[in-house]
């Protein structure tokens, strides 16, 4: 049952848990993160991300979702993720995805401000949620959101506060330590400045980078307001590596058997976050 995101991060952030947010690409990845929602009856987001456009546009996304969900009564949401083009935001949002992020966070202070107004006013007024960022994460390891030279710079509470209650965004994107991709080294999740944007911040927060976070971390994240987890890289380095298993093996794989094995190793990673976000 496709939704607006946004009751479903409320109702997270009342009974601190995390709704897990699965990015797809094609439709294995779709067809085994809909069946993992089906099979664990838990609400979830399902994103695609503007960098996956050479991938599949934004109305057969929808399409797939739309007719491979139809026996679904689970809750979910169809999110475009870490989008910087309003066109692309505007396309999705045409389109039928219920939740969009602007991300503004490369951009100076009030310029991510102003563009980031624009897509509220437009995304609200069809009852779509917005998401944006402040502060911008490292890229870690088989990263394919960030770049090398991406630094790590935290979010700030003032100005998350300010932004906040210019833009009236429905959840906000923090940057305390996670990267995009794999870590590099032991992970050093700053709860404590988590904790400092929550006390001057009243709306659901967002973690990028789930992939690979201690269990222990991501617990402490949701128990201090964070609401959506994302996962990306994880699910497609255990995917593709269970894949070069199974075609090592020896047996003469049809290529439909292969589309099969990805569906399955797809549910295998987002049952399992699903089950620690909640």
């Amino acid at each position: 049952m496709l939704v607006n995101m946004k009751p479903l991060l409320e109702d997270a952030r009342l009974k601190k848990y995390a709704i897990g947010s699965f990015n797809v690409y094609n439709y294995e990845t779709i067809k085994g993160v809909i069946q993992a929602i089906k099979n664990q009856k838990t609400p979830a987001v399902i994103a695609f991300g503007e960098k996956y456009l050479k991938n599949m546009d934004v109305d057969s996304v929808y399409n797939l979702v739309n007719t491979l969900s139809k026996n679904i009564d689970v809750p979910f949401a169809l999110h475009l993720d870490h989008c910087k083009s309003l066109e692309n935001i505007y396309r999705a949002i045409r389109a039928g995805f219920t939740s969009v992020m602007y991300d503004g966070s490369a951009l100076p202070y009030e310029e991510n401000i102003a563009n980031t107004l624009k897509v509220v006013e437009v995304a609200h007024a069809c009852n779509v949620s917005v998401e944006a960022e402040l502060g911008s994460l490292a890229s870690g390891l088989n990263s394919h959101e960030g770049k090398l030279d991406d630094e790590e710079i935290y979010t700030s509470p003032a100005k998350a506060q300010n932004f906040v209650r210019i833009t009236e965004i429905d959840a906000l994107a923090v940057s305390i330590g996670t990267v995009h991709g794999m870590y590099k080294g032991i992970p050093n999740i700053r709860v404590d400045i988590l904790k400092k944007i929550k006390e001057k911040v009243n709306i659901p927060f967002v973690l990028h980078g789930g992939s690979g976070t201690p269990e222990e971390k991501l617990r402490d994240c949701i128990a201090n307001g964070i609401c959506k987890i994302n996962v990306n890289t994880e699910i497609s380095m255990y995917t593709v590596e269970k894949i070069r298993q199974a075609l090592n093996d020896g047996k003469n794989y049809h290529l439909s058997d292969i589309s099969l094995m990805e569906i399955n190793f797809v549910q295998d990673i987002v049952s399992k976050y699903i089950k620690i976000f909640s």
